[in-house]
């Protein structure tokens, strides 16, 4: 058992170890396309309301009064008089329908869809959607949907026992969403285009407003804040922007960003940034374990003897404490942070609570976030 304990940590000591080696050296560049996005480049989100036919027996049940209301409307539409009191909706489920329609995408382009059940259908399996319009925000239709499900999973159930793998009330379509209406937007036309970083940090920002300006031949680029550059569409790119921003996408940028530990309690999971630093300090850090346990003895009196049986209880109390040394821990780098830690015998959970003393102190500089 304590073998197992010890393990452990020094196994996690020696993964954050690893990151701290690795962390320790020069950042490497990356490309501006992988930390940032680019204005006029973005998804639109579609939804509907759809039906699901052709369930064997899955489907929605008699309680889902939608499903029904929405069975009639469909056949009254096609001119089938029905009595929605006798319809039974076991073979069919109301779904909801989502599309992400990027901005380029134009009439006739076929996007992939996702179905969810909105009732208590139990599974979508065989089932195929109905021709469902597909909404935006401003409650035009931009597109249409309709085909046969592709569900990632199976349910059987019996009298007494049930089988599930995988969710079977979400399905998809691929390429089942056909555009009908664009979004009117012009890419080429644009004066101007907004860089958004993936983080906020000054010196990235003005970093790569440097880059673009250096790559470009002008001062074009201005970093507005700590997260966003204003790029001014070059003279010799109006008209042509696609091939300028083919060109910046793959500048190459180092970036930078405070120094942050994150930890999640839930897991045990400690990360620490690469720019985490810390002052002298001394630390100990200790448990102390005290275990009671009731073991309650049984008194037998003789065959012919004239007692009673009785119980006599017996407690034992065990107290352990561990005796930990002051280590003294100082350094600029979170290699010797981990290598202190290391040195008191600091397990995933200890270093939460360590960590979390340090910040208190003052002597941890980093940005502490706890999940």
């Amino acid at each position: 058992m304590y073998g197992h304990s010890r393990i452990r940590p020094i196994l996690f000591l020696l993964l954050v170890l690893a990151m701290a080696m690795a962390s320790a050296l020069p950042a490497e560049a990356v490309r501006l396309k992988d930390i940032a996005s680019f204005g006029g480049v973005r998804t639109n989100g579609l939804v509907g309301y759809g039906l699901v036919v052709g369930l064997p027996g899955t489907g929605d049940k008699s309680s889902s009064q939608f499903t029904i209301q929405s069975m009639a409307n469909m056949l009254e539409s096609m001119g089938v008089k029905v009595d929605r009191a006798a319809l039974k909706p076991k073979n069919v489920a109301a779904v909801m329908v989502t599309v992400k329609m990027p901005a380029s995408a134009r009439p006739g382009s076929r996007l992939d869809a996702t179905i969810s059940s909105v009732g208590d259908a139990t599974s979508l399996v065989g089932g195929v959607l109905l021709m469902t319009p597909l909404k935006g925000v401003d409650g035009g239709v931009y597109a249409l949907c309709q085909g046969p499900l592709a569900v990632g999973g199976f349910s059987a159930a019996g009298e007494a026992a049930t089988a599930t793998k995988n969710v079977t009330t979400v399905g998809r379509i691929p390429g089942g969403a056909v555009v009908e209406r664009g979004v009117p937007f012009s890419f080429n036309d644009q004066a101007d285009i907004s860089i958004q970083l993936a983080v906020e940090d000054f010196s990235t920002a003005k970093q790569v407003a440097d880059s673009v300006n250096r790559s470009i031949g002008g001062q074009y680029a201005h970093a507005q804040d700590a997260s966003s550059i204003k790029l001014a569409i070059p003279p010799q790119y109006q008209g042509n922007i696609v091939a300028l921003m083919a060109s910046l996408e793959n500048l190459e940028v180092q970036p930078d960003s405070r120094a942050k530990v994150v930890v999640d309690e839930k897991t045990g999971t400690v990360v620490l940034g690469s720019n985490v630093s810390l002052s002298r300090v001394a630390v100990s850090h200790g448990n102390l374990n005290v275990v009671v346990s009731e073991q309650p003895q049984v008194s037998q009196p003789g065959a012919f003897a004239q007692g009673q049986t009785v119980v006599t209880p017996a407690t034992g109390i065990g107290v352990r404490e561990e005796q930990r040394r002051l280590v003294l821990m100082a350094g600029a780098s979170i290699q010797e942070l981990v290598d202190g830690l290391n040195a008191i015998g600091a397990t995933p959970r200890d270093l939460i609570s360590i960590l979390r003393t340090m910040k208190s102190a003052g002597a941890l500089h980093a940005d502490l976030e706890v999940l």
